[in-house]
């Protein structure tokens, strides 16, 4: 039988010294499918370092995620181009990977001699799928002017390239063993994305982890992001969404680490917990309300979820993660328990509601721009029975009004050069960085609107 060498886990991982035997890929799902770009080289064997070596590998990667979600995503869910989506291993040189509705798009770049190609991690590719995935089964967070929902855009890409390297049962076992049965601690799974954030790491030191892109195993805390800095050191918590999304990676790693408690039986359980993970993920992401604290509302999701679908088998496990990182007061966690937050999700055309957005005007003269009106897609505001974070001190925290979160994500965007502005920006204002901007301002008819452009890997 032939088959092909790709990486379990990132090169740089510790435990993934060298590449392992796997069956040869298809990336032909009907609804899901993937097409390289440029010739398929043969399946076989590849030297490390070949561009057949890291076609199959990336193969076998995004193979493995689909095959992830398809087991937990609902039967109808396809990309949200309608086709086989684009994958390029190697769009040009830079530090960094992409997804814009259209194709993954990944990079190479040479740091100190060595030449790093962001398509040959398991960790990146397996996340930028996981924003495609996201959009295809909530395509109403794509142009969604909240730092929680991009924040939890980031979050989903993390936790697929979790959830996809526990697919493989050596993965689990290893984890296992050098956690001591405690997926909590810091891992080969929980360090994300190893060899692009060492690369990273030379040009900025202070930019990613010391020995990852990011870790899901940190001490934040939830904190309002609208309250935090727009940028800061990878040791310090800031409203940029990679940033911002380690306090839900955390709480979902903790989350599956109780859950796999639960389920005991060593490396069988975490299988039989990581598969209900995503069930419940997926179920929290079609219920959830699209709101400023969108963090509590897929905390409580996850939470109604695993009511539904496991009869509350890990309300302990999701409880405890959430309530203590502050993503879920306690008073939220409780109402949730006790399903009053759901009686105001109740009667006809409730769930639509939950999964729309505003659009609210926003001032463009305040930001030197040569409008008025920009048009931003925002989040809902907080209802009777919506679900609340935690306060710093005591209780929960009022949500962020739905024009103040739009504002704060808009000038945060504007902030970092994130806005390719075009025609509507000062002129020499240096406000958007070539290859660095996620959105763009676009003409509506006499209109102006924030528009997506694509989810990128790196902050």
């Amino acid at each position: 039988m032939s088959g092909i060498n790709a990486w379990e886990d990132d090169p740089h991982s510790t435990a993934a010294a060298e590449p392992v035997g796997r069956p040869v890929p298809d990336l032909s799902h009907p609804k899901l499918g993937l097409s390289i770009v440029g010739r398929q080289p043969s399946a076989r064997v590849y030297p490390m370092g070949t561009t057949g070596f890291r076609y199959w590998n990336a193969a076998d990667s995004l193979a493995r995620a689909v095959a992830c979600w398809t087991r937990v995503v609902p039967g109808g869910a396809g990309w949200h181009i309608g086709r086989p989506l684009v994958v390029d291993l190697d769009a040009g040189d830079d530090l960094n990977a992409y997804y814009d509705r259209q194709e993954l798009c990944f990079f190479h770049a040479t740091v100190r001699g060595v030449t790093v190609y962001s398509g040959e991690s398991p960790d990146v590719l397996c996340h930028e799928l996981g924003h495609a995935l996201l959009d295809a089964i909530r395509p109403q967070l794509w142009n969604t002017a909240s730092i929680e929902v991009a924040s939890f855009h980031e979050a989903f890409g993390d936790i697929s390239a979790m959830l996809s390297a526990l697919e493989l049962p050596s993965v689990r076992e290893e984890v296992m063993a050098s956690t001591g049965g405690r997926l909590s601690r810091t891992s080969r799974v929980s360090r994300l994305a190893e060899q692009l954030g060492w690369a990273i790491r030379q040009l900025h030191p202070d930019a990613v982890d010391p020995d990852c892109l990011r870790n899901a195993v940190n001490s934040f805390f939830y904190r309002q992001p609208e309250s935090l800095p727009p940028m800061a050191p990878a040791s310090v918590l800031s409203s940029e969404p990679h940033s911002f999304s380690r306090v839900f990676t955390a709480a979902w790693l903790e989350s599956l680490a109780g859950m796999a408690d639960a389920r005991g039986s060593g490396a069988d359980g975490l299988a039989t917990a990581a598969l209900d993970a995503g069930r419940l993920l997926a179920g929290a992401v079609g219920t959830a309300r699209i709101a400023s604290n969108y963090f509590a509302q897929i905390a409580a999701g996850l939470m109604g979820a695993d009511e539904r679908l496991t009869q509350g088998a890990y309300r302990a496990a999701i409880r405890r993660a959430f309530v203590g990182r502050g993503i879920l007061s306690m008073s939220s966690a409780a109402a949730v328990a006790e399903g009053r937050p759901r009686r105001g999700t109740a009667g006809p055309g409730r769930r639509a509601n939950r999964l729309r957005t505003i659009e609210v005007p926003i001032d463009g003269r305040a930001y030197g721009l040569r409008f008025q009106r920009l048009l931003v897609e925002a989040p809902l505001g907080a209802t009777r029975w919506s679900a609340a974070s935690a306060a710093p001190d005591l209780g929960s925290a009022a949500p962020t009004p739905p024009a103040h979160a739009s504002r704060a994500f808009v000038e945060d965007l504007l902030r970092r050069g994130r806005v390719d502005t075009g025609e509507f920006g000062p002129r020499a204002s240096g406000m958007s960085r070539a290859g660095r901007t996620t959105h763009a301002l676009v003409r509506d008819g006499r209109r102006v609107r924030l528009v997506r452009r694509l989810f990128h890997a790196r902050p």
